[in-house]
């Protein structure tokens, strides 16, 4: 990408002292009272869409909500005529599916405008039988595609040993949340109430009932074909399955989700799994006054987001990782490390950390204390390794005395967590056994958490600010792992941002918190990956899109977020003078903001990449702010040297 290469006029440090004054008192004015931060935390259709569908599914319909999610999913759909996984996206099929079967729940004709050019791309592009196999569940449960449609996953799965090919600790957390109280459903095949009677046989391109390939090898791969043919079987067999045998499952599925509800924050913190979870009680006909179900629907009520003229859904709330990211862009911009604004926020962090709760994760290192934080309000089961580091980075720059013991827990825990590869996953300790992603149920991609590089970055650099040298044996082998990772181009993958601005600026910061000599010739790639992607307006963005390897290198837009990650991972590599900063942070500076957010509709962020993506609202608050105050600070100290992990 051609940019500018003359020196670009040096920005304004006065002019930069007022915006950061400005963005940085309104950052602080949205600190809670209980010293947290959080922002919404937006996801595509499918999400609205469901609850739509949940209300109905329970005959629990409250009209004036659902008529204000409507407002949302019209708004959202794309000139496609579908809806889009993310901002400016493809269509989507699964998402047209869902939005319009909520759609029509809420009372859009089916001769509506909208709804006529949803139904036009639906079947061009093969209509509902050719959606994703969550998808397909959701229409067996309300009775629009026979159980056939779904790949058989016996809740006997419950009962495996630990050393069984497939085993619940084999997949990922968030695998397991969703699978747990799904299989249940699978077993008992309940029926949604749907007191309207709404059907969406129209999505069809031939009667449901009649359609015979119903299932595809997810990665083309011979194992695939092997595993298509085991589905097969265990269809043929699976009503024969010994009633006590599949009783005792259930109570062993129902078990695993009663002891992880996690009141009102959710089973696994995450909307899918809460729905699963209020589904299967009520399909096993817990009572409506049953605290356990009562407790279970409020938590899914809890992700509502509600304004005056329209509604959605959120997949889960995001508050440690906004108080983290905020917490440092505050202490970055008011270039301090201790502030009553930082107490309370060290008092909110404090009082979850997660240090009495041996979750999953134990399940593949027992003797390992626990000492970490979750990304939601409450998920004591599943900390991640991510959350972990950022927080305690917060705490260790707040400079909190209080704050020591609980970081060095998180040492502990965070080297304890530490993959074979050298990486680290998300959640879970060498969570990669990628044969099962070979399996029919597994058509999403997303059935793993393996070690990623940015979620190695962060850990990385967390070791780093708390002094932990490249000598250290869990350093070394981190670094060995991030220089393996390394794409062709100098760049790196970013699984849970988008995309390799994202895994670029994780590993970056690392590097430079480790005392690797930004000299070094694959760093130097990295810096020359960078500047190779800015654009002429002086920004850098890249799309969702990306995560499809023939697209990789897809960008609309530059957006405030992904230009603050660039500028900053470019400081971090000693690039404070590198013309491509003054660009960047010329961007930033004259980009258009809404108060506390710079403007920014795209999506940034990934839940699964090329499967479900999200918009946190925060980003386009808090990294802006950042990079330009360690632009200032580094400039006015006459520095080339970043002193942190972040």
């Amino acid at each position: 990408m051609n940019v500018e290469t003359s020196r670009p006029p040096e920005p304004d440090l006065g002019a930069l002292d007022t915006l950061i004054a400005e963005q940085a008192g309104r950052l602080a004015a949205a600190q809670r009272a209980d010293g947290h931060w959080v922002f919404e935390l937006e996801a595509d259709a499918t999400i609205p869409a469901e609850y739509i569908l949940y209300r109905h599914y329970l005959a629990e319909i409250d009209e004036a909500l659902e008529r204000k999610i409507a407002v949302y999913l019209r708004r959202i759909q794309g000139a496609h005529g579908g809806w889009p996984l993310f901002h400016g996206g493809d269509f989507d099929l699964s998402a047209s599916v869902k939005a319009y079967f909520a759609l029509k729940a809420v009372g859009d004709s089916p001769a509506a405008p909208h709804m006529k050019r949803a139904r036009e791309a639906i079947l061009a592009h093969g209509g509902a039988a050719r959606t994703n196999v969550f998808t397909r569940s959701l229409l067996a449960l309300w009775g629009e595609v026979p159980w056939r449609a779904v790949p058989v996953m016996p809740v006997e799965i419950m009962l495996l040993p630990r050393w069984f090919p497939f085993h619940m600790g084999k997949v990922s957390y968030w695998s397991r949340t969703v699978i747990a109280p799904l299989i249940v459903l699978m077993a008992l095949k309940p029926r949604a109430k749907n007191p309207k009677g709404v059907r969406i046989l129209e999505l069809f391109t031939e009667p449901p009932e009649t359609v015979r390939k119903w299932h595809r090898n997810p990665t083309g791969e011979f194992g695939g074909t092997m595993l298509l043919w085991v589905d097969g079987i265990l269809r043929a067999v699976e009503h024969r399955m010994p009633k006590k045998r599949r009783a005792r499952a259930i109570a062993a599925a129902m078990k695993f989700v009663e002891e992880r509800l996690n009141a009102v924050d959710g089973l696994g913190g995450i909307f899918p799994a809460m729905v699963n979870a209020v589904l299967a009680m009520e399909a096993l006909g817990y009572a409506q006054d049953d605290p356990r179900l009562v407790t279970a629907k409020k938590a899914v009520d809890g992700l509502l987001v509600v304004r005056d003229d329209e509604a959605y859904c959120q997949p889960c709330w995001s508050p440690v990782w906004d108080t983290g990211l905020a917490a440092l862009a505050l202490m970055e911009a008011k270039n301090e490390r201790e502030s009553p604004a930082m107490e309370k926020a060290a008092d909110w962090l404090l009082e979850r950390e997660i240090k009495d709760v041996k979750g999953d994760w134990s399940w593949q290192n027992p003797s390992l204390p626990p000492g970490g934080w979750a990304f939601q309000y409450r998920n004591d089961h599943y900390p991640d390794v991510d959350d972990t580091a950022l927080v305690a980075m917060a705490l260790d720059r707040m400079n909190d005395p209080r704050a020591r013991a609980a970081i060095q827990r998180s040492e502990a825990w965070i080297i304890g967590m530490q993959s074979k590869n050298g990486g680290w996953g998300a959640f879970d300790i060498d969570n990669d056994k990628y044969y099962l992603n070979n399996i029919p149920f597994a058509d999403h991609g997303a059935l793993l958490d393996p070690p990623t590089a940015d979620v190695s970055g962060r850990c990385l650099a967390m070791l780093a600010q708390l002094g932990y040298k490249k000598s250290h044996p869990a350093v070394a082998r981190a670094i060995g792992y991030l220089k393996k990772e390394q794409e062709a181009d100098g760049s790196w993958f970013g699984r849970w941002g988008t995309n390799y601005i994202y895994g670029t600026w994780s590993v970056l910061t690392a590097l430079n918190a480790v005392g690797e000599d930004p000299q070094q010739p694959y760093i130097r790639k990295a810096v020359a990956w960078l500047r190779a992607r800015q654009r002429p307006d002086g920004g850098w963005g890249e799309d969702g899109a990306t995560y499809w390897k023939e697209r990789r290198a897809e960008v609309k837009e530059s957006t405030a977020s992904q230009t603050a990650w660039a500028i900053l991972a470019l400081m971090a590599a000693g690039e404070v003078e590198d013309p491509a900063v003054a660009r960047g942070v010329d961007y930033l500076a004259k980009a258009p903001r809404e108060g506390l957010r710079w403007k920014e509709e795209w999506y940034t962020a990934v839940g699964f990449p090329r499967v479900f993506y999200l918009r946190y609202h925060g980003y386009a608050a808090y990294f802006p702010l950042w990079a330009l105050a360690r632009y200032r600070n580094l400039k006015r100290r006459n520095a080339r040297t970043v002193s942190w992990g972040l």
